[in-house]
């Protein structure tokens, strides 16, 4: 019997910080390669990070910041960032990409990747509502901080990290609404659903991929845990 997908959301500032991290992707898919001979199966979301803000910058420069246009931009940044991904894990992945994340797509590789699907969101509202369509109720959120923080800790050296967490307490402690290129652990929308949902997600530092192995491979981990 095949074990249920392992769902990663994984940060397109960790893709593509500024040029592409050929390094991480090495190390990610040595790590995913590790865990498929161990029986594991993945759903990979890629997010787009920087250069997603970026590219909605001029959008918006050009577009008198109308938030559909930069939100279609930063889904397009999104689909290119999981095909970069599907070409480099390419003889572990499904052909096709999920497009729309609540429709249930038969897939027998040990990869299945998507990414942004439509506006209003961003991809970790995708990941969770494929967790839903999937019925994971687990899912790692991949990013380039160490853990969940009360406050900023670029502006508070005071900050307190946190390493489990009610959603409940982390709806307090995020923007109330979603906007595209919003600065946010994990997305607003995404963290209503989750909530409402059950679903508990793992907040990793991707910079440090060994957190990645111990939260799959079910010992302690260094990260945030929010349920």
């Amino acid at each position: 019997m095949q074990k249920n997908p392992i769902i990663i959301s994984v940060g397109g500032s960790l893709m593509v910080p500024d040029s592409i991290d050929i390094q991480f992707l090495a190390n990610l898919k040595l790590i995913l390669e590790e865990q498929i001979k161990k029986g594991e199966r993945f759903i990979l979301i890629t997010g787009g990070g920087k250069v997603c803000r970026r590219y909605q910058a001029v959008v918006n420069e050009f577009n008198n910041n109308s938030q559909l246009d930069a939100d279609w931009m930063g889904i397009h940044v999104t689909i290119l960032n999981a095909n970069l991904l599907k070409l480099i894990l390419k003889e572990h992945v499904h052909d096709k990409l999920i497009g729309d994340p609540t429709i249930k797509h038969p897939w027998h590789s040990p990869i299945l990747i998507g990414a942004g699907y439509e506006p209003g969101h961003s991809t970790d509202y995708d990941a969770v509502c494929i967790a839903n369509t999937y019925n994971v109720k687990k899912i790692i959120n991949l990013s380039n901080i160490d853990y969940v923080y009360d406050s900023d800790p670029r502006v508070n050296p005071h900050a307190r990290k946190i390493e489990k967490m009610k959603w409940e307490e982390f709806l307090e402690i995020i923007p109330k609404k979603w906007s595209p290129g919003l600065n946010s652990p994990f997305d607003p929308t995404a963290s209503q659903l989750a909530y409402e949902n059950g679903v508990e997600v793992a907040m990793i530092n991707g910079e440090q991929l060994e957190r990645l192995v111990d939260y799959i491979e079910g010992r302690e981990f260094i990260g945030t845990k929010i349920h």
